[in-house]
């Protein structure tokens, strides 16, 4: 039986799959505003914590330490022994390297800021059932008859291209919460159309 869901105001998509919040990060956060992190967390709704799977959460973890135990330690060696080789206003190994010195260190306090706004989220808690929260994998047709699957993931790891969309996206927003058969209103700036929920489907625990 298909029920007719209309979109309504912003829904929390996560419902009791929250694990909580990342503690504090790995390094001290520079006094000075990030750029990069000021932008992203835009995206962020007021209030909100920057959800993110597991395995989102592993891959920010994982780059912020090969950063810090690596790239940062490596760059920093190189600093030094151009800055030895005399006038530094023309070693471009220097030059070089101080510029990517400031790179590592904006990247590494953008993803401790991601990481301090953290609340990772199991999917497979959902697993066998049919209403749409954060990692759901959707599948759906638009009035077109056009049919279209995709995971609601989070901010940090959507990538379109593969089906992977935030979970403050407009679509996710308006499924989120309904269950498989019903129809939801999308409201997009060229109009609303109704998409039909197909198939709602989560990962397998220890999938």
């Amino acid at each position: 039986m298909i029920r007719e869901k209309a979109r309504g105001p912003a829904r929390d998509p996560v419902s009791p799959v929250t694990i909580g919040a990342m503690s504090k990060a790995f390094v001290k956060e520079s006094d000075d505003d990030d750029d990069e992190a000021a932008v992203a967390a835009l995206s962020i709704p007021a209030g909100a914590k920057n959800y993110i799977t597991p395995a989102g959460y592993q891959r920010i973890k994982d780059e912020l330490l090969h950063l810090i135990d690596v790239d940062r330690p490596e760059v920093v060696k190189i600093v030094h022994w151009a800055a030895s080789n005399g006038d530094r206003s023309e070693n471009g190994d220097y030059i070089y390297g101080k510029r990517r010195l400031r790179e590592i260190d904006r990247r590494i306090r953008f993803l401790t800021k991601r990481m301090d706004l953290a609340a990772i989220v199991e999917p497979s808690l959902h697993y066998g059932h049919d209403q749409v929260f954060f990692g759901a994998t959707v599948t759906y047709r638009n009035q077109a008859g056009e049919t279209r699957t995709i995971t609601i993931v989070g901010i940090d790891e959507l990538d379109p291209l593969n089906g992977k969309i935030s979970w403050v996206a407009p679509v996710a927003r308006a499924i989120t919460k309904a269950r498989q058969g019903d129809i939801v209103t999308l409201t997009t700036p060229h109009g609303s159309e109704e998409l039909e929920l197909l198939r709602v489907e989560y990962p397998a625990p220890g999938g």
